[in-house]
């Protein structure tokens, strides 16, 4: 599992809070964590002042109370908490996984499943929803699809083709039923 690791494990950018327009980032990699900072005035006594980096262990930013500090101040406590995670070994290897990979996966889900693993991040909402999954889906539960189905799922779309032919209570089958 650790191959799915990436050198880089973890990484935001983003603006200091108010009055601060400084600009900061946060890097996780396998073995440390990487705080840079860049300081945005106007005031001339701060141009030409070059960006700060701080580089510490997993271990030591885990005691490094000020860090994290600085980490959940900019980021928030979520972000903070998450780190923390990440340093402490607890790497979500789910959410590594290709794209292909885990479409695959969400093929042997129930649809309800399907809809509750949708709303838990972008990602998983981006998969559920992408015309490949639906395809498959469509596939996966027809063995009647004709070219005719499959052109008129290619012109209206495949998740709108499974819910109107192939979802319980669709009218296909209040019409085959009545």
């Amino acid at each position: 599992m650790a191959s799915l690791l990436g050198e880089k494990v973890f990484e935001i950018n983003g603006q200091g809070p108010s009055p601060s327009k400084d600009f900061f980032q946060l890097v996780i990699t396998k073995t440390e964590v990487i705080w840079r900072s860049w300081k945005i005035s106007l005031r001339t006594e701060f141009r030409g002042v070059a960006p700060k980096e701080l580089k510490e262990s997993h271990y030591n930013f885990l005691h490094d109370k000020k860090l994290q500090q600085h980490v959940g101040a900019v980021f928030g406590p979520k972000i903070l908490q998450y780190t923390i995670g990440l340093c402490q070994g607890e790497f979500d290897y789910l959410e590594r996984l290709p794209d292909d990979i885990l479409l695959r996966i969400l093929s042997y889900l129930l649809l309800k499943d399907v809809t509750h693993l949708a709303q838990t991040t972008h990602r998983f909402r981006k998969l559920c929803n992408c015309e490949e999954f639906w395809e498959q889906t469509v596939r996966r539960g027809s063995a009647e699809l004709t070219p005719d189905m499959e052109a008129l799922a290619r012109a209206m779309g495949w998740r709108k083709t499974f819910f109107s032919f192939f979802y319980p209570g669709s009218t296909k089958e209040k019409q085959g039923g009545s």
